[in-house]
């Protein structure tokens, strides 16, 4: 199996408790060119997290002990906005919709494809890459939010957002799109790296955090929903 070309962002946590299944996992995305370490539970994985390790991606498992994946999300969301690919039981819409609220990047149904796990991990890369790539263009400043892309920060009318990676790549996309619709399929390939599936409500829970977000600082609706379609960032209010 022939190796990646490595980009600057390879090094891995992986929190869960199955200790076969990660040891598999550390195994297959070694051989994949990643530096993977492990985590036996949410307790230690928080540690790890917050500590010296400077992780590029989280891999987070929901249900373990001591502490569950949302504790650890929650948490770590106080200090760190680390990319987060959450691990969620196959099916259940609750944690996927819970983890996407509190601040996780993308998620993946267990049992899953690790070729699927490996898209989802370049993807969330990928856009690290962009984000470096573009760090010499121009500021954006619409409609009373300021987005700098060379510092990777945004505010509202002077009042900074506190935005994870992929809250970010959206009100960019939006921002360059200025009163224009931009669809959720174009999002979720753009931002999260792959085709948006059906029943697939990662883009709304992305957006809606945006929202909140922005709502905090202002009082007028920046991101006008297109029903069906997807969304537009308003020029004016």
């Amino acid at each position: 199996m022939s190796k990646p070309s490595f980009t600057a962002y390879q090094s891995i946590l992986l929190i869960d408790d199955d200790d076969e299944l990660s040891d598999m996992l550390k195994s297959y995305l070694e051989t994949m060119g990643y530096e993977v370490t492990l985590a036996p539970d949410g307790e230690a994985g928080l540690k790890l997290a917050t500590g010296i390790g400077n992780f590029d991606l989280i891999l987070l498992d929901v249900m373990m002990p001591k502490m569950d994946g949302f504790d650890v999300l929650k948490k770590l969301r106080q200090t760190h906005l680390t990319p987060v690919l959450m691990l969620t039981a196959k099916g259940d819409d609750y944690d996927r919709i819970l983890g996407l609220e509190q601040g996780a990047d993308d998620y993946l149904p267990k049992p899953f494809n690790h070729r699927e796990l490996v898209a989802r991990i370049k993807a969330i890369f990928r856009r690290l890459d962009l984000g470096s790539q573009v760090k010499q263009q121009q500021d954006l400043v619409i409609n009373g939010i300021e987005l700098s892309v060379s510092k990777q920060e945004a505010s509202v009318k002077g009042v900074p957002l506190t935005l994870t990676g992929t809250e970010f790549s959206i009100l960019r996309l939006l921002m360059v799109n200025a009163g224009e619709l931009v669809s959720k399929e174009d999002i979720s390939q753009q931002v999260l790296g792959r085709k948006l599936m059906a029943f697939d409500r990662s883009i709304d829970m992305h957006v809606s955090n945006l929202r909140k977000k922005i709502s905090a600082c202002c009082n007028d609706e920046k991101i006008k929903t297109i029903r069906g379609s997807g969304y537009l960032l308003r020029q004016q209010s």
